[in-house]
């Protein structure tokens, strides 16, 4: 089960917020807020889940995470630190990127250590270039050329398989 008392605290430190600042950005009563911090409101309901996440700016998947499966996401950030001035400095080429975008793009390294900028905007640009590929194959595949581009995948994979 989720520990929401510990994923708000969490998103509440991240944010640098107060108990009173969460109410006002929410617009959750003080007692449900304090409740789910204390534990004894352990199962929330869905709408004061998204009402907390849309108030603090999050998914409502962030409410959900396990503690334990955080620690890489802190230590991918740590050792990447560049990624953030690269973020910040080419905001165009992360539209449109989830939560798990990013956690792979920190989750990267570059020879001998931390991405550089330049690797970092590589790496980018590569995963960028991916999920236009992946999307127009979507699309492919919803048309009446799904055949044509499975046999195509089909014998691009086998050859893929035997050169490895």
């Amino acid at each position: 089960m989720p520990d929401f008392a510990t994923n708000l605290r969490r998103l509440m430190a991240r944010l640098g917020l107060t108990v009173g600042q969460v109410v006002d950005r929410t617009g959750l009563d003080e007692r449900t807020v304090k409740g789910i911090l204390s534990g004894t409101s352990a199962k929330p309901h869905a709408r004061t889940l998204h009402q907390l996440a849309t108030g603090l700016g999050v998914d409502v998947d962030e409410l959900f995470q396990n503690s334990a499966s955080l620690a890489h996401r802190t230590f991918d950030r740590q050792t990447n630190p560049v990624v953030d001035e690269v973020v910040s400095s080419h905001a165009a080429l992360f539209e449109g990127w989830t939560p798990a975008d990013f956690n792979e793009l920190y989750s990267h390294f570059g020879t001998g250590g931390a991405l550089t900028a330049g690797g970092t905007l590589d790496v980018v640009r590569a995963m960028n270039r991916k999920r236009d590929v992946c999307n127009k194959v979507a699309i492919l595949m919803e048309s009446g050329e799904a055949d044509v581009v499975s046999g195509i995948v089909e014998v691009l994979y086998r050859k893929v398989l035997i050169h490895d």
